[in-house]
């Protein structure tokens, strides 16, 4: 287990403010935020790389935050990979082992399972130079859990993947952590790649923990406004919440008003994710979902999906998959309606 208490630190123009969050015992936990949010600084911070101002850092129920890289048995894998390109795989997965002073014995049957569990067999006698990505990120996994961490810390581990080998080494990462059951820390800045490894996120912009939650909690609830643009939600209003008609609560924006399940009220925010907007190009059947009428005023085609802006007002960005697209014969200027559930506006 990882307890991060009160951390602070700086770099350079860049301060981590007050960060506090923990990662129970076999957690994959993911860091997500922008570039220059800081996640690099906070890894840094926990693994004794870089320097802290405050704050403290618990491995296991110890307090680790005096000790040195070596003595918080952490392992730690780069984007960048960092292997030794004059010496072969073998080598490079063992050079952790070297520093730790294991007796070669030790360092081969170290090194020997953890070939065999990532099946790197028919690499171990190439130099790094002739690895495609996704192998030089499998070596730089490799070394990193060969000398049995108490926990794994993996900064944009698929950052320099190209994009046919991500989802293989996606699985990969899923598979070994499942086996190994292994505490991991894994940065990122990609949506998808959150959702499909992780357990649970914390969201990081500007230096500090904005929320933290499994991916259907962050993405679908967002608390604030900063993580809801930071996520693409894009429709994200400002408004008052007030008392509707048989109970229910509703969100009023621009002589607009929505049906919303919450028991908040006042002035608040509201956001709708663009893939729960339907688009119906026939009458609205009636109900009690929240059904308008509006034009289309753009779209943007990009491939396999396309983005759809409908001015109610306001105006709402929804998202549809680009056969639908076709098939629906939507046009700029076309006057269509909108339907979306209650249950889909978040409100913060």
């Amino acid at each position: 287990m990882l307890e991060v208490k009160n951390l602070s630190a700086k770099r350079e123009e860049f301060y981590l403010k007050d960060v506090s969050f923990a990662v129970q015992d076999g957690e994959y936990f993911v860091l997500l935020g922008p570039t220059g949010a800081g996640k690099t600084v906070l890894l840094e911070s926990i693994a004794g790389i870089t320097g802290i101002r405050g704050g403290q850092v618990w491995i296991n129920g110890k307090d680790v935050t005096s000790l040195t890289v070596l003595e918080r048995q952490i392992g730690f894998a780069y984007q960048k990979y960092a292997l030794y390109r004059h010496l072969p795989v073998r080598d490079n997965i063992s050079f952790g082992l070297t520093w730790r002073f294991k007796s070669q014995k030790e360092i081969n049957k170290a090194v020997d399972q953890v070939i065999e569990l990532l099946n790197l067999q028919n690499l171990i006698d190439k130099r790094p130079w002739a690895l495609s990505g996704g192998e030089s990120q499998k070596i730089c996994l490799a070394r990193a859990i060969a000398v049995r961490p108490d926990l794994l810390i993996l900064d944009e581990p698929l950052g320099s993947v190209d994009p046919e080998s991500r989802e293989s080494t996606e699985r990969e990462l899923k598979d070994t952590h499942r086996r190994l059951g292994l505490t991991t820390i894994h940065v990122t800045h990609d949506f998808e790649e959150a959702i499909a490894l992780g357990d649970r996120i914390a969201v990081m912009i500007n230096g500090s923990i904005m929320q933290i939650g499994t991916p259907d909690e962050v993405f679908r609830h967002p608390n604030s406004e900063a993580v809801a643009r930071f996520l693409m939600t894009r429709n994200i209003f400002d408004g008052e919440v007030e008392d509707g008609p048989d109970g229910q609560s509703v969100f009023c924006l621009d002589g607009t008003k929505l049906n919303v399940a919450t028991t908040l009220r006042g002035r608040r925010h509201a956001s709708v994710r663009p893939e729960d907007i339907t688009i119906l190009v026939d009458a609205p059947d009636s109900g009690t979902d929240n059904t308008f009428q509006g034009t289309i005023t753009r779209i943007s085609d990009r491939g396999a999906i396309a983005h759809v802006w409908v001015d109610v007002p306001p105006e709402f960005t929804c998202l549809v998959l680009h056969p639908v697209l076709e098939k629906m014969g939507l046009k700029e200027g076309q006057q269509i309606s909108i339907r979306f559930n209650a249950s889909a506006v978040n409100i913060f």
